[in-house]
């Protein structure tokens, strides 16, 4: 299976020249650190200043990045990659809500979109984030025990009953849903909600999905005992693994706070922890099925093998692999042209609110050593195939 991942005229199938060349200069750019703070703090001001950014946005960043402002002008781009084998999972990447009618917004949103995927072949999920569906200090406090006020305890039951309405609606139609995983500090009340979803809807297949950072060193411990659970309840797991995108806040707070960070110690720890947890998942397909969203090759590789060891079909749907869309294309369209299974995450939403998703994806790849460098690399040898 050497070289699997370099065939650039399968990665880049469906980008024009001038996309090619537009994602050749985009990772140029973020390879400059302080290229990167610079351009995050003059888009910052940009958009809080209300000038007139949008369309220079949208035809740079916003375009390679994301698939569109709503759900029906990602239509032609989830189009395009299921032509290449290729689905979608589209992904509201509008943060940072507080008030009860935006929770409710999203809600009424996620319905939507789940109505879209079940007529939708091409996209196989539906997406949300926890703090999409409640205010993030109150996951805080569930998490840590502490006491709720009368109008705190009303809120909390709000959010598990927005959970439950979008959960079961996926139930009804048999949409598979991923539920994105945030910082350490909220998760622990997020996954005790996720958890009683997987009970009530996971009885003969994973509808609800969880995800688990593995850059944490806990959570393999935790999937082992929650496992042991879904054993004795008799439920399944859906489970999508990332290795985690908040290590920096995640370290600093830990710091500031005086206890000891949840974050692996060196990125070798990191990577034996998530191959840890992928044999341990691939044992154990008969009670859970895996999400892979990595741009890692290794880890990527890591699957293909055991499914080939365990005679395990390429499209068995126990086992999907997801990249984000503008990245590691030499991953995705290489194993989609392999016949596996394997989506994009697809962010949508208007420019200005997607900016906090696409400004956290520049300066991630710039703090991931590698990344920016081998999708340079891979974009300068199909240019010199193409001769541009």
């Amino acid at each position: 299976m050497k070289n699997f991942f370099d065939n650039t005229e399968i990665a880049f199938q469906l980008k024009s020249d001038s996309e090619l060349e537009r994602a050749y200069f985009l990772f140029k750019m973020i390879a400059h650190q302080p290229l990167v703070r610079i351009g995050t703090a003059v888009t910052n001001f940009a958009i809080k200043a209300h000038l007139p950014v949008d369309g220079l946005i949208r035809a740079t960043v916003f375009d390679h990045f994301c698939g569109g402002v709503s759900e029906l002008d990602c239509m032609k781009t989830v189009d395009a990659l299921y032509t290449a084998g290729v689905c979608s999972v589209l992904d509201y990447s509008v943060e940072g809500k507080e008030t009860e009618e935006q929770f409710d917004a999203v809600v009424a949103r996620t319905l939507k979109l789940i109505d879209f995927v079940n007529e939708k072949e091409a996209i196989p999920y539906a997406v949300f984030k926890p703090t999409a569906m409640g205010r993030f200090d109150l996951y805080v406090k569930v998490g840590t025990g502490e006491k709720l006020t009368s109008e705190e305890k009303e809120e909390w039951e709000r959010i598990v009953f927005r959970f439950d309405t979008v959960c079961k609606k996926a139930y009804e139609l048999n949409v598979a849903l991923l539920i994105d995983a945030e910082e350490s500090w909220m998760q622990i009340a997020a996954d005790d909600i996720v958890e009683e979803m997987m009970r009530k809807y996971n009885k003969e297949k994973p509808v609800v999905y969880n995800t688990l950072q593995l850059y944490r060193w806990d959570r393999l411990d935790y999937l082992k005992e929650l496992h042991k659970r879904a054993k004795e309840e008799g439920y399944i797991i859906g489970m999508k693994f990332v290795r985690g995108a908040y290590m920096e806040k995640e370290n600093d707070r830990a710091e500031e706070m005086g206890y000891a960070t949840p974050i692996c110690a060196s990125k070798k720890e990191t990577d034996d922890n998530f191959n840890n947890a992928v044999h341990y998942i691939m044992e154990h397909l008969d009670t859970m099925h895996l999400f892979l969203g990595t741009h890692n090759e290794d880890s990527t590789m890591l699957v293909l093998n055991i499914m080939e060891e365990k005679g395990i079909a390429k499209n068995d749907s126990r086992v999907w692999f997801g990249q984000l869309y503008g990245m590691s294309d030499h991953i995705s369209y290489n194993l989609a042209h392999k016949a596996y299974n394997v989506a994009k995450y697809l962010p949508f939403g208007p420019v200005r609110d997607v900016m906090p998703y696409l400004i956290r994806r520049a300066e991630e790849n710039t703090s991931v050593a590698g990344q920016t460098t081998r999708e340079l690399s891979l974009l300068s040898a199909e240019r010199k195939r193409r001769k541009l």
